[in-house]
């Protein structure tokens, strides 16, 4: 049941439309649970108008996929005037919940007290960084809100596919492999630079094996982070056969270290793709983070099982 301003119950409210014929019709939008907690986008890295103008974007393609998310930023190195830090937005959220729940009470609404954490906290990392996970735990910690704190985003099938995308992009790979033409620079051997230790490089080989199976071509990930590591990988890639190498960051991009990257481009001696940065998955996975952490939505299709 709903009312007309929104749910009455904590569900998710199926949204009455025409339904499509045919197995190939498209599931009925779920709207986000009046009073759920909001999601608050955890952004790592030195606050600057592209990585703020990059976290809008993947928060506007979450909404997108949940109308009537509520949704906030906080940066892990805000500071607190352009760019609110972590903690600051938490209490921020927090206090905004108690205070909408007195205002409704006082003008005698029969309403719940709130219940649950006020927000649900995802990281903006693609695989894992124990080093940023511990700041933003502390962050929350300090915040002194109640919420929930979500895993990373990969390792996931859809991030295979923006790393594919992004390499077609930059010409280092065919677009579609089922197409017959040939791209004259395309890799014939993907280096998967990530940041975050061996734990973080582990993490990327999942995701490597599913873009290897796209492009058919060895893929090996490496630690950018790590002294020698990507010219290790690019020498072992070379001595299996692979002669035009590209490196493919497997990073969202704000948690990327100035000039890291670069490094080793020049490092291993080939071409690289962009980061993922705003791709389409990255906003679903944000998403599908934080409806997976309240159990009102299942994860996008694709999903490993772990």
């Amino acid at each position: 049941m709903s009312s007309p301003t929104g749910p009455a119950s904590g569900l998710p409210v199926r949204m009455p439309r025409p339904r499509q014929s045919g197995r190939h019709r498209r599931p009925e939008p779920v709207a986000a649970p009046e009073g759920a907690p909001a999601l608050v986008l955890a952004v790592p890295g030195a606050p600057a108008y592209a990585t703020r103008s990059l976290a809008e974007e993947v928060i506007s393609i979450a909404r997108s996929e949940l109308p009537g998310l509520d949704v906030a930023i906080g940066y892990l190195d805000g500071d607190d005037a352009e760019y609110p830090t972590l903690e600051s937005v938490l209490a921020h959220t927090a206090a905004r919940r108690t205070e909408r729940y007195e205002i409704a009470k006082a003008a005698g609404r029969e309403v719940a007290a709130p219940e649950g954490p006020a927000a649900v906290v995802v990281p903006l990392l693609a695989g894992p960084d124990n080093a940023l996970m511990r700041r933003i735990r502390q962050a929350v910690m300090d915040s002194r809100a109640r919420a929930e704190l979500t895993d990373v985003l990969g390792p996931h099938p859809l991030l295979a596919e923006a790393l594919h995308v992004r390499l077609s992009e930059a010409g280092l790979a065919r677009a579609d492999r089922a197409r017959l033409f040939t791209v004259a620079t395309a890799a014939d051997g993907i280096i998967l630079a990530t940041v975050g230790g061996e734990e973080a490089v582990q993490a990327a080989g999942i995701t490597g094996m599913l873009l290897a199976a796209r492009l058919a071509v060895p893929v090996m990930a490496a630690a950018l982070d790590q002294e020698g590591a990507v010219a290790a990988i690019a020498e072992q890639l070379r001595g299996s056969g692979s002669a035009q190498l590209a490196l493919a960051p497997y990073l969202v991009g704000p948690e990327l270290p100035e000039g890291l990257l670069e490094a080793a481009v020049k490092e291993a001696g080939c071409a690289a793709a962009e980061a993922l940065g705003a791709y389409p998955a990255i906003g679903k996975l944000v998403l599908s983070q934080y409806t997976t952490a309240l159990g009102i939505a299942p994860q996008p299709q694709g999903s490993p099982s772990h």
